[in-house]
């Protein structure tokens, strides 16, 4: 597997990961069925995991956010934003190593823009 495909793989763990907090502190357990994600969720789960795959920019972006073409539809995209803004904090929490290394490729990618 190459150095791009497991970034890949990675970013899109960690968007599933904060879908699936977000789906599991904001909807119901009848909606989840169990463990699992509502079929809102999932599906916003599945196009994240779509848009990924087929990202031209995977080699030199660090996340999706940082990107200069936005390929998310604008209702998609207003969905991920507010899993964004609900979970990224929470993240330190819940997977802290994760949160921790989002902020230290953010800083660092924040610092390169401004050189």
């Amino acid at each position: 597997m190459n150095k791009v495909e497991k970034k890949r793989q990675k970013e899109q763990y960690i968007v599933e990961e904060m879908i699936r907090l977000y789906c599991r502190k904001n909807h119901l357990e009848e909606e989840r069925q169990g463990r699992q994600m509502c079929p809102v969720c999932q599906e916003l789960s599945d196009y994240a995991k779509l848009r990924s795959q087929k990202c031209p920019f995977m080699e030199q972006k660090t996340f999706c956010a940082n990107c200069k073409v936005h390929c998310y539809k604008p209702e998609k995209r207003e969905q991920i934003r507010r899993v964004m803004r609900f979970s990224g904090p929470r993240m330190l929490m819940h997977h802290p190593i994760l949160a921790i290394w989002h902020l230290i490729c953010s800083k660092r990618e924040a610092k390169v823009k401004n050189l």
